[in-house]
């Protein structure tokens, strides 16, 4: 039987943010403005933090994170290799070094442990990824920031709306990125924000993030605005503009029942597949943390089927769904290994989750039609090919 393809994500928008769009088209005024000053305050009380400044993109936000810690040539930044390519990045922009870490066994977050092995004396920073919306560690991270006196800077680019302890990702460290990439927990097409408690950090990102010039660089255009400005710093061009802004404050106020949806799918899932032994349901976190079910990362065992990862995502494929890989790790990639040297095997447990890791779909739009479908096809495949079969035979 033909099925229409389910793809792997899609976008939760509607006639809400073609109004937001219409109303900044109306008032012409489309760059960095009030909606994106709107945007920034509903966020900020969203999340519970002081400042929360809107950029272009997560990584963005991380680069001015960076930047306000004063990163310099020769620094290195613990990072996790189990991520994507932005988390380190932005840290060889510095003219610093990555430094990767591996994953806790059995998981993808990166190990507090591991990367404690990993500091010297020019360690300034560790970024904890929050992978798939699961809250890292962050207790042992701490610890690592006390013993170690380094900086804290949390890519939470999956994490919303996520929680440790009770804590909202956003507001336990100095500094946090988020995303608004197409696929996220809410969009904006392209975008990210920073958030911070501190006023000095907030007050250096604020400048940077707009070709480093002084003030509301922004309103020089307004009518309270002034053509006069300063250029204090060689900054950069950052910012977010009013057009996804406004798209932003409508994804927010959806927030909330977003991750409902996106819970209710995983839980369907995690009961689904618990049945059985050839699959592993992805790590939820800590009792008294809040995972935002950004991604749902289901693993295989390759030991008990007779077809490997890439083989089940052909065949889910075929059978009309899209999936994903999150994430190859880093040290996997030609330039993490040229440039650093990093090789095959060198963070095994990294290596192991990527390996055997799949990613559903899993958006607030999906008709339980669709996730029945998506059980169906993964629950088809592991009985077609389960190796306890042939030894049955």
């Amino acid at each position: 039987m033909q099925h229409t393809y389910i793809p792997f994500h899609r976008p939760s928008v509607g006639v809400e943010e073609l109004d937001a769009i219409s109303r900044v088209l109306t008032s012409k005024w489309l760059t960095t403005g009030p909606a994106t000053r709107q945007f920034e305050s509903e966020f900020a009380a969203y999340i519970g933090c002081k400042h929360a400044l809107a950029v272009n993109s997560a990584t963005a936000a991380l680069q001015l994170a960076l930047d306000a810690i004063g990163l310099a040539p020769g620094d290195e930044v613990l990072v996790p290799s189990y991520t994507f390519t932005a988390s380190a990045a932005v840290v060889t922009h510095f003219g610093a070094r990555p430094v990767l870490c591996d994953s806790v066994r059995g998981g993808f977050n990166i190990d507090a442990a591991d990367a404690g092995r990993r500091i010297t004396s020019r360690t300034r920073a560790i970024m904890p990824v929050h992978i798939a919306g699961e809250p890292c560690d962050m207790d042992a991270v701490d610890e690592l920031v006390e013993k170690y006196e380094i900086k804290v800077i949390e890519d939470a680019a999956h994490a919303l709306p996520a929680s440790h302890r009770g804590r909202r990702i956003g507001t336990i460290s100095e500094l946090t990125a988020f995303s608004f990439y197409a696929t996220k927990t809410i969009t904006t097409g392209e975008g990210g924000i920073l958030t911070t408690q501190n006023d000095e950090y907030a007050q250096r990102a604020s400048t940077m993030r707009l070709h480093g010039i002084s003030g509301d660089a922004w309103k020089r255009y307004a009518r309270e605005g002034s053509w006069y400005y300063e250029v204090l710093d060689a900054g950069y061009k950052l910012n977010m503009c009013d057009l996804l802004a406004a798209i932003g404050s409508v994804q927010l106020s959806k927030c909330d029942r977003f991750y409902e949806r996106r819970r209710s799918i995983a839980a369907q899932y995690r009961q689904a597949f618990e049945q059985f032994e050839e699959l592993e349901n992805p790590p939820q976190g800590a009792t008294d943390s809040q995972h935002s079910w950004h991604l749902f990362i289901l693993r295989i065992r390759p030991k008990l089927l007779t077809l490997n990862r890439d083989t089940f995502i052909e065949e889910l494929k075929r059978e009309g769904i899209g999936t994903s890989v999150h994430f190859i790790p880093l040290h996997l990639h030609p330039f993490y290994a040229k440039s650093y040297g990093y090789a095959p095997y060198d963070f095994p447990n990294a290596e192991d989750a990527y390996s055997r890791c799949i990613s559903l779909p899993i958006y607030p739009d999906m008709s339980n039609e669709n996730v029945s479908r998506v059980i169906q096809a993964v629950q088809r495949i592991v009985y077609l090919n389960r190796k306890s079969l042939l030894v049955a035979a």
